[in-house]
């Protein structure tokens, strides 16, 4: 499989992130699947490539180039695409990948899971979209969305699209298993296009 990660690329987080980052990519090419990742070096980002690879998996990295000329880019991946900007690259990302994999992060991040999700809900792809939050960073984001749907915003199979993991295996688990397709009825079409 093509496994997307999205995660955090901020400098001054708790090596704990990181560590996880690492585990991540390292059962990622222990199992043989392909990351597919934003392309850079820096933080989590880097650390989840940087371990695939030692571990023998095959890396794809999607970077815009305003990230290339500031010298972060990933030169080392398998395949290095660099795109004109954000919007292209998460494209790339999506069409190159067979499921999502969401770790802590920041509002990149969270644009990221906010987009696939969507997408999910609305059945616009059947893929897999995995939460690893071992330590309950997106806790408030679950009460959110929680409260949401009680206010009647979002659709009934919101938390049917995605998992909650909190730890790798777990994570691998959903990732390796072929979830059922979430279908929006008619109406709630209807809604999502008026």
């Amino acid at each position: 499989m093509n496994i997307c990660v999205f995660c955090a690329s901020s400098l001054n987080i708790d090596d704990k992130y990181l560590g996880l980052a690492t585990q991540v990519g390292t059962e990622l090419g222990k199992r043989g699947h392909t990351l597919v990742s934003g392309g850079a070096t820096v933080s989590c980002m880097g650390a989840v490539t940087a371990a695939t690879r030692a571990a023998g998996g095959r890396t794809i990295g999607v970077i815009p180039q305003v990230l290339v000329d500031i010298e972060i880019a990933d030169r080392e991946s398998d395949e290095l695409i660099v795109t004109e900007g954000m919007r292209d690259r998460k494209g790339l990302m999506d069409a190159r990948s067979d499921a999502f994999l969401v770790l802590p992060g920041g509002i990149g991040t969270l644009e990221e899971l906010f987009e696939i999700w969507t997408a999910r809900v609305l059945g616009i792809h059947d893929r897999p979209l995995v939460v690893l939050d071992p330590w309950g960073l997106y806790e408030p984001l679950k009460k959110l969305v929680g409260t949401m749907y009680d206010e009647g915003f979002t659709r009934p199979n919101v938390f049917d699209a995605i998992s909650w993991t909190s730890t790798v295996e777990e994570a691998f688990a959903r990732l390796e298993a072929r979830p059922q397709p979430v279908r929006p009825s008619v109406a709630e079409l209807g809604e999502a296009t008026g």
